[in-house]
């Protein structure tokens, strides 16, 4: 972990977007339609969104997001750790830099969305595990019977 590197990113590093594609077509074999949130490259170059990946030399390990929502609020998005590197702390890594991110920019709460089912049961533990509680839809969600919504005040 001490070699890791978290770095705000362009998006232009061709394994950043294969892992990009990775995450979408995931979020689309494991969530019915219309309740897909992932951003795809458009979305994560928005102004309001800014991305990180984290490296070991040259290897990306995974990526994360923060979306500004406004009113000092943040929003959680593409936490993705790349296949090979799972159960090595890569997403606990990224989310504690979003963490620290968000309270730097003065944010007072951060939330997130995730699916319901199998497939994202570690994501709601690490979720969990960092403090995050359950809530309602936030921002421009809306209640759906496959969306789990979570927050942390900062």
């Amino acid at each position: 972990m001490s070699d890791w590197t978290i770095r705000r990113d362009d998006l232009t590093h061709p394994d950043v977007l294969a892992l990009l594609d990775l995450h979408l077509r995931a979020a689309h074999e494991n969530s019915p339609p219309g309740s897909v949130y992932a951003l795809d490259i458009s979305g994560l170059r928005d102004p309001s969104v800014t991305l990180w990946t984290l490296w070991e030399d040259r290897t990306l390990l995974g990526m994360g997001a923060l979306k500004a929502l406004g009113d000092a609020e943040g929003e959680v998005k593409s936490m993705r750790t790349a296949p090979a590197h799972l159960r090595r702390g890569v997403a606990g890594a990224l989310l504690d830099h979003l963490i620290t991110e968000a309270r730097a920019r003065g944010y007072r709460r951060l939330s997130l969305e995730t699916g319901t089912d199998a497939p994202f049961e570690a994501a709601h533990a690490l979720y969990e595990r960092a403090g995050f509680v359950e809530c309602a839809p936030f921002g421009a969600y809306h209640d759906t019977v496959f969306a789990r919504y979570f927050t942390k005040v900062l």
